[in-house]
Parts: structure tokens; sequence; C-alpha cells
């Protein structure tokens, strides 16, 4: 078996086909399908059929929340453990004088910092620090030497 290709920032996002793709088009064609089927019970004027179908339409409309907070969920859960991983590896290899200043860090920034080695840290977060910067992507795009993250959910 073929070894996966480096990670990069192009190549760090992670999609899952059947997830992102084929139940997000079948769950859309089966909300669209819930307005239809409520135009249909209208413009024929059955009062069961337009009661039937405006619970199809909630039901619909409940299954796409399900999917959206399915990925959500984890990814917030990922995101403040990453947070507290990187806190704690920011104690670590930062030099004295920037220690104090962890807690100015935003979990954007300190998200997009975990893919840096621990040799460009310092110079990044201090550069990350006094620019202001915000930006995951713009953060990202400045790391050199980009440690992969093939546990992300």
């Amino acid at each position: 078996m073929p070894e996966p290709a480096a990670q990069n920032f192009q190549t760090h996002r992670r999609f899952v086909p059947l997830h992102h793709f084929v139940a997000a088009l079948i769950l859309l064609l089966n909300l669209l399908w819930a307005f239809y089927r409520i135009w249909h019970a209208y413009r024929d004027g059955g009062r069961f059929n337009l009661v039937d179908s405006i619970f199809y339409l909630l039901v619909a409309f409940a299954l796409l929340l399900m999917w959206f907070y399915l990925r959500l969920f984890p990814l917030t859960a990922q995101d403040r453990l990453i947070r507290f991983e990187m806190r704690h590896r920011l104690e670590q290899v930062l030099p004295v004088d920037l220690r104090p200043r962890i807690g100015e860090l935003g979990a954007g920034q300190l998200i997009a910092l975990r893919f840096a080695s621990d040799a460009e840290l310092p110079d990044l977060t201090r550069q990350v620090l006094e620019q202001r910067i915000q930006s995951r992507d713009q953060i990202k795009k400045l790391i050199k030497d980009w440690q992969a993250d093939d546990l992300r959910v």
C-alpha cells in the first residue's frame, strides 16, 4: 500500500466524500422534496396531506441540522483539546519573555500554530502576536516546517 503524501497547507483539510458530498446532497434533495410535497398538497387543497407534508418538511430540516452538528460537535471538542495542548506546548517551547503572552493568543491562532515545528514556533508566535495576525490561513502560510496532524476529525 502506498504511503500517503506528506501533509502541507494545501492538503491539510480533511474531506470525507460520503459525508461532505453524498450525504449532504441526499439531505438537500430530501428537503427540496419536502417543499415540493407542501406545494403539491397546498395546491390540491388536501388538509391531511398538507399537515403530513409540513411534518415531513420538519423531519427533513431536522435531518439537515443533525448532519451539520454531527460534524460541528467533534470539531469543537477537537479545537478545545488543541487549545489545551498548544498552551502546554508553548509553555515548554517559548522563551521566558514570551510565556506570559500565551494568554493573548486566541483559539484560531493556537489552532493554526499547531502545525509549526518546535524550532520555528517561538519566532512564529512572536510574529503572530506583534503583527496581530488573526487569520488561521495566514498563520498557516507562514509555517516553513509543517508538522502533520493526521489524527484530526
